[in-house]
């Protein structure tokens, strides 16, 4: 068993922070035990989980990435992270473009970058289309009512199933800022409706083009915002007619920006990438 050192960076895109290590340099022998003890926030750096900025497959492609939750699993998706990875490998100097190719596994996204004064003031994302069927993920026979409810500590959620890449259980309350998203997300994540587990919205729609939601997220808990969810919330939202195709996620660390086009179907998710800090942690190799 040996150890070497590895530089990371601590990034966060509306309050939803991963840390980042560029794979370019760095080989990660085991990044799912890496994620755990590095997401520990009391133990580790902290954070919502590990994402990998690395080379792609397709050399038609730019960059690739690879995300690992809190809890070490690996994740198919993030909006938020790949706004920062865009961020990341424009401002580190590892391109000059402005429109990025990153593959993942649910596709490849393509990145637009606003640059100021050589600075990425925001990313917008394509998040490709929404798949709005039932998804394969997803048991309707295991739900708890005819009509598709779900129960979870003694209450019954009606919802909206979407997938973005990942799946997503988007349920509307009446007042969002009540619900004990600890409590009810953690049961409604291993619902038997979803024998690979699910990322939970609840949602309120609020007026003037703008939902609020908080998010319990598959494999991490409660996480301050969540990309694939604000896409999942505004594509829920507009199929049961409460919003239209565009409008602002407001999570509770900070607002996204949403659009789900006429045009190609596609989702776009808009919104801030900023640097935390950057810094140094010993990986145990086994």
């Amino acid at each position: 068993m040996t150890q070497r050192t590895i530089r990371f960076t601590k990034m966060q895109g509306a309050g939803n922070d991963y840390i980042y290590v560029n794979t370019l340099i760095y080989n990660m022998s085991d990044p799912n035990a890496a994620a755990v003890a590095w997401s520990d926030r009391h133990k580790g750096i902290g954070s919502d989980g590990l994402v990998l900025i690395g080379a792609p497959e397709d050399t038609g492609n730019d960059f690739s990435m690879r995300i690992f939750n809190a809890d070490g699993s690996e994740a198919m998706m993030c909006g938020n992270a790949s706004r920062c990875v865009g961020k990341y490998v424009y401002e580190r100097g590892l391109t000059r473009k402005t429109a990025i190719r990153l593959e993942t596994r649910s596709g490849v996204k393509v990145l637009k970058l606003q640059v100021e004064g050589g600075k990425v003031a925001g990313v917008t994302v394509d998040m490709l289309e929404p798949r709005t069927e039932v998804p394969t993920q997803y048991v309707p026979e295991r739900c708890d009512t005819p009509d598709g409810r779900l129960l979870a500590e003694g209450r019954m959620f009606a919802g909206r199933f979407v997938s973005m890449g990942n799946p997503h259980f988007v349920t509307f309350v009446n007042d969002v800022e009540s619900i004990d998203v600890a409590r009810y997300g953690r049961v409604l994540e291993c619902h038997k409706a979803f024998p690979e587990r699910c990322n939970i919205e609840f949602a309120q729609v609020t007026g003037d083009g703008r939902i609020r939601a908080r998010v319990w997220e598959r494999g991490s808990g409660i996480t301050q915002a969540c990309g694939t969810g604000a896409c999942a919330t505004a594509v829920a939202a507009a199929l049961t007619d409460r919003a239209g195709r565009t409008g602002s996620i407001v999570m509770d660390g900070g607002t996204l920006g949403v659009e789900w086009r006429d045009a190609d179907g596609h989702v776009y998710l808009s919104g801030p990438a900023e640097f935390v800090f950057d810094g140094e942690i010993e990986e145990t190799r086994h």
